[in-house]
């Protein structure tokens, strides 16, 4: 994914840890003020740090919001991982061990790629009720009605794609997966024909860019119906996507 917009990057232990710590005040203010009212002066203020620092990373409170994100987004994917590389069996559990959940639940992969769209979902969950200031950032800097608006959700879609890759070459009937086996970049095996490899690895791209957006609507419906997100939309979210996803993957 992109470089984080820093002016400097940083090199020395004490610098990163400072670049930390203005993130962290950048998080905590935006769960208090909005982001019209965020200041770069403030963020120092909160992080203990002379202003001149938070300029030596960046240029306004626009690039520190967008670092947020990309940090945002690295912390969602580390978590995502954290969860399903817990779920995977270990060293004694033989392929027969455990329930079986159907198409799609696999055994290379711990629970399949049905599995995991569950753990997207609920990381998400929880960062969105936790995570200090991603209710209003998430991945993507809010920006004004008249400014050119960023497009996280291909981010993010790109990266759960090359997250998942495993549990997504586990989930098909074939082993494979029931789009040519996606070959290319998702890092499944391909089927040797190269124009079929890059169609089929190209219909799972759109596919999930387009449950990626599916699911933010949802739950962010979600969560103007109840603060702590509706339970029976996050449940519908998550039905609608093993649904759709269904007829790429299995």
């Amino acid at each position: 994914m992109p470089i984080p917009p820093l002016r400097r990057q940083p090199v020395q232990r004490r610098s990163a840890e400072r670049l930390g710590r203005i993130l962290d005040a950048c998080a905590e203010l935006l769960d208090e003020i909005s982001y019209e009212e965020l200041s770069t002066r403030a963020v120092a203020e909160r992080a203990n740090v002379p202003i001149g620092s938070v300029y030596r990373f960046f240029s306004n409170k626009r690039a520190m919001a967008e670092a947020l994100a990309h940090r945002n987004l690295d912390e969602y994917a580390a978590r995502i991982t954290r969860r399903l590389a817990a779920s995977e069996p270990g060293p004694d559990d033989g392929p027969d061990d455990g329930p079986d959940h159907g198409p799609g639940s696999g055994t290379g992969g711990g629970g399949g790629w049905r599995e995991a769209m569950d753990v997207v979902v609920d990381e998400y969950l929880a960062m969105k009720r936790g995570a200090p200031g991603f209710a209003l950032i998430e991945f993507g800097n809010p920006v004004p009605a008249t400014a050119q608006p960023q497009q996280p959700n291909h981010l993010v879609a790109d990266r759960l794609r090359m997250l998942l890759a495993d549990r997504l070459a586990s989930g098909g009937p074939e082993g494979a997966g029931g789009a040519g086996g996606h070959g290319g970049t998702g890092g499944h095996g391909g089927t040797g024909d190269t124009a079929a490899d890059e169609a089929a690895e190209e219909r799972l791209r759109v596919a999930f860019l387009l449950a990626v957006e599916a699911a933010d609507a949802l739950l962010r419906l979600a969560f103007r119906v109840d603060p702590e997100g509706d339970p029976a939309i996050v449940a519908e979210t998550k039905e609608l996507l093993r649904a759709y996803l269904a007829r790429v993957l299995d």
